[in-house]
């Protein structure tokens, strides 16, 4: 097929394409599907590594990832996000054929990247591009601003390329684009990414558009809810209720079109795995760009969050601080939370040419965060998706993990009495105070070593816990109010701040904190880490700590996960302190720390150090509980119990 066809050819293909979506096109599946089983397994397991895929080196990149313990090979072959092979994709079908069959071959597992919303055309002074064919399926900015760029916007854009940012109510689009996605689907390929599925909003100059306003999403808008989006709407006001709606819609339709790429994947490749990478996590960018990793999490197999915090200006491992690692705890965490028995792929960059730290330090440091809150790794060389910083230290990591494979993959439960609830509706619609309550109690709570869950709307009604807690909770629907009360009334301790939900007034046993003190200390720690100081947080915590399961005793930058894996009690312990940002890159070891559990578990305790062998511990037994010591703590370590 001739990639620059007339434009009266186009819009022959165009038509055909839509007429078989309309009659081939699934269904969207219940919200809740049956997503685990042992074809998606393998999304626990990955230690991942990017490669770019050509019609002749498949076997090449297999052997590669073998040699360096990968599992999981991402391939970069763009189909719909290339205009030339959205036309004529017929090449990398075949490519992606030849890798699916070699990871195989291999006892590998394969996915290939494909765009979201994004084409770029390869010649933006020929006469055929995506915006020079079709203006009518791009975003637009409220002025009408197409969404259109060039290699100024963003590095992966070359020079001489448009960037098109494409409308998900572009039905011809949307039809082209589903149809590639079982053609894809149907080469046997074990994972469909896609990648930043987002509206508009993250190129410099459309930050606060809230796009997009093209005539096909202002008409969605329209049927759903009776409103002009151009003109009924106080644009980034959240006070604003019609706003409100505009931001929900947003989110929405982000959400569906990604069921709708997994349901047609699906309906080819049943085994099929769809996994979405994300940028924003937990912050205000989720609503901004309509991609809300709570939302999403039900309706795909895994996300690959694409998550950072601090990190200076390279936004790397190297340069982040003790404050920032304990932030990017909370951030992991919260999105295990999210997952359920999901996968949370993390996507992140150890590494970026910093002068005073090696290369090895950054990327151990990296996996050992990501690992003991329970996340799968992906570093990657600088701050593409492919390569890697050290590829000796990689293959070291690697092989690690996978011997301690049963570990790192177990499907954990957290452990802890307390829980920290994250609503998703206040983030969206107050999302700096909300926020800054969430993280501000998670970490009092992280660097007390008092062991939480976070609770969500999903699970609130199944919270078992002796304390709920709700940071700055201001909009809670009906039947969180009602789980809210059932708590409540069933003898547990509610632990309000800020200014609730009015729907929450009537629980007058509630302990409220209305000048949000957990706000107050995470400020005090962003801005004076080092002289924090503990009687700052005694009356919150006062009225949160219950009896916990365990007792730990450590510095306040050791943070330590507790949960069970199928019936085991393990602690998984990370070590950040003494690090300085872009000068000190190992941690001072820490000794004398502590644990006591209860003499149920038994007396013995495994100790696992990050990178290294396993050896045994006997406690000392004290009533109901037994007291361990570990031995020094160098960047981290999994203990677990036994008699």
């Amino acid at each position: 097929m001739n990639c620059y066809a007339s434009r009266a050819t186009l819009a022959v293909l165009f038509a055909i394409a839509s007429a078989l979506y309309a009659q081939t096109a699934p269904a969207k599946p219940p919200s809740q599907q049956m997503f685990d089983g042992p074809s998606r397994t393998w999304l626990r397991q990955v230690r991942i590594a990017a490669y770019p895929l050509t019609i002749g080196n498949a076997d090449a990149i297999v052997r590669q990832a073998k040699a360096s313990g990968v599992y999981g090979i991402e391939v970069d072959n763009d189909i719909p996000g290339r205009y030339e092979s959205l036309l004529d994709p017929k090449e990398k079908l075949e490519a992606i054929r030849l890798v699916a069959a070699a990871a195989h071959r291999h006892r590998n597992k394969a996915f290939v990247y494909i765009a979201g919303l994004e084409c770029i055309s390869k010649d933006a002074e020929g006469q055929h591009t995506l915006a020079k064919d079709h203006p009518q399926w791009l975003q637009r900015k409220i002025t009408g601003q197409p969404a259109i760029f060039d290699a100024k916007a963003a590095f992966w854009i070359k020079n001489g390329e448009e960037d098109a940012w494409v409308s998900p109510y572009a039905q011809d689009w949307r039809a082209l684009y589903m149809q590639r996605v079982r053609q894809i689907a149907a080469t046997g390929i074990d994972g469909i990414y896609v990648d930043i599925p987002y509206w508009m909003t993250h190129f410099t100059g459309w930050e606060d558009t809230w796009a997009s306003f093209d005539d096909a999403t202002v008409a969605a808008f329209r049927r759903e809810t009776g409103l002009d989006a151009r003109h009924d709407l106080k644009l980034g006001d959240f006070q604003d209720h019609n706003f409100r709606k505009w931001v929900d819609f947003r989110v929405r339709t982000i959400t569906d079109f990604l069921i709708e790429i997994r349901a047609n994947a699906t309906q080819v490749n049943p085994g099929i795995s769809v996994i979405p990478e994300i940028y924003p996590g937990i912050e205000e960018e989720a609503p901004r760009v309509g991609a809300d990793v709570y939302q999403i999490y039900p309706h795909v197999d895994a996300i690959a969050h694409e998550y950072e915090f601090g990190g200076g200006d390279d936004h790397t491992a190297a340069s982040r601080t003790p404050f920032d690692w304990l932030m990017y705890q909370i951030g992991l965490r919260s999105f295990r939370a999210f997952a359920g028995d999901r996968s949370t792929w993390i996507l992140n960059y150890s590494w970026d040419g910093a002068a005073h730290i090696k290369p090895r330090d950054a990327m151990l440091n990296l996996a050992v965060s990501e690992l003991m809150a329970g996340a799968n790794l992906w570093d990657a060389k600088g701050h593409v998706m492919s390569g890697s910083n050290d590829m000796a230290v990689r293959t070291e990591i690697f092989h690690w993990v996978a011997a301690h494979q049963a570990v790192f993959s177990g499907t954990r439960v957290p452990s802890g009495k307390v829980g920290v609830y994250f609503s998703d509706t206040t983030r969206n619609y107050s999302p700096r105070d909300y926020i800054a309550s969430y993280r501000g109690m998670l970490l009092l709570l992280l660097q007390s070593h008092i062991q939480f869950q976070i609770v969500t709307p999903r699970t609130l009604s199944a919270f078992a816990g002796a304390t709920l807690v709700l940071p700055d909770v201001r909009v809670v629907s009906d039947e969180e109010s009602a789980a809210v009360h059932s708590f409540q009334q069933k003898g547990g301790k509610l632990v309000l701040t800020g200014q609730p939900d009015a729907k929450l007034d009537g629980i007058a046993a509630a302990i409220r904190f209305p000048a949000c003190p957990e706000r107050g200390y995470l400020e005090r720690a962003s801005t004076h880490f080092d002289t924090v100081s503990p009687s700052e947080q005694s009356a919150l915590l006062d009225a949160i700590q219950d009896r916990p399961d365990f007792g730990i005793t450590a510095p306040r930058d050791v943070v330590a996960h507790a949960a069970s894996i199928e019936g085991t009690s393990y602690i998984f312990f990370a070590n950040f302190t003494g690090l300085r940002a872009g000068t000190q890159a190992t941690p001072t070891s820490q000794s004398g720390i502590r644990v006591t559990a209860p003499v149920r578990l038994g007396t013995i305790m495994h100790v696992l150090p990050f990178m290294g062998q396993e050896s045994i511990i006997s406690g000392r037994p004290t009533d109901a509980n037994t007291q361990f010591r570990l031995p020094p703590l160098e960047r981290g370590a999994v203990v677990w119990f036994s008699k």
